[in-house]
């Protein structure tokens, strides 16, 4: 059967290109003969191929979820929450409350998509570069996103706020491409009735962002750089919270 698969981050430097044509053997080959098939092909990978997702039409799969030619599939190395599209492009939910770009973010923007006349808590997180980590400088940082997944992701996230929070509002922007010291990577904002529902969804939203978002952060110091995934045990995106 022949495939393409999608990579990012480590994968792509590891392998050598963000997208490979694969031929993935057996009758009735699953996500896991895909990996291992990937790893003896390409055993400078092995280790990152390992703890990689497959991806299956955007959604995250199963250890053993059949694949069929006509799949769209992708290897989702464990994230840390630019692609190879155009730059200076803005992807957007449909609702306009999830957003994925080159161009810098704005507080007061995505702010006020969740102001609502009924609430009495607005809360903004904003995540930033840090220069400084232990004795290593950053000179700025490289996000990259599967961003067809990774924008429906971050809608995801809305919902779930939604569902364990009614009467909240969400709204989620994520930069991608370089982005230097002190500027802005993420912005979430939630509103809901009182204080502590405010902080509770903020709190969530940004610990799911790690955990189930394509996105991708490369750290540039002064000599190297390092694709930075999931950095908090073993990584499960199928898991709940």
């Amino acid at each position: 059967m022949q495939l393409t698969v999608k990579l990012f981050a480590g994968l792509v430097d590891r392998i050598g290109s963000s997208v490979i044509e694969f031929e993935l053997s057996g009758e009735s080959p699953t996500t896991s003969d895909l990996k291992q098939q990937l790893a003896d092909t390409y055993p400078s990978a092995e280790d990152l191929i390992a703890v990689s997702f497959v991806a299956v039409n955007q959604e995250y799969a199963t250890p053993h979820q059949p694949i069929t030619a006509e799949d769209e599939i992708a290897l989702i190395p464990p994230v840390s929450g630019g692609d190879g599209q155009e730059p200076n492009e803005t992807y957007r939910s449909q609702d306009g409350q999830y957003v994925i770009t080159r161009h810098p973010l704005s507080v007061d923007e995505v702010t006020s998509k969740v102001i609502n006349a009924n609430h009495g808590a607005t809360l903004s997180f904003v995540g930033t570069t840090r220069e400084m980590t232990g004795a290593q400088r950053t000179v700025h940082l490289e996000y990259e996103a599967y961003i067809p997944m990774a924008l429906s992701g971050l809608q995801t996230i809305g919902t779930e706020i939604l569902e364990r929070w009614p009467d909240t509002k969400c709204a989620i922007s994520h930069r991608i491409g370089h982005v230097d010291i002190a500027e802005t990577s993420v912005i979430i904002a939630v509103s809901s009735p009182h204080r502590d529902i405010c902080y509770e969804a903020s709190r969530y939203a940004i610990e799911r962002l790690k955990q189930v978002v394509p996105i991708w952060k490369k750290e540039v110091w002064e000599d190297g750089s390092e694709w930075k995934g999931h950095q908090q045990g073993p990584w499960n995106p199928t898991l709940p919270l």
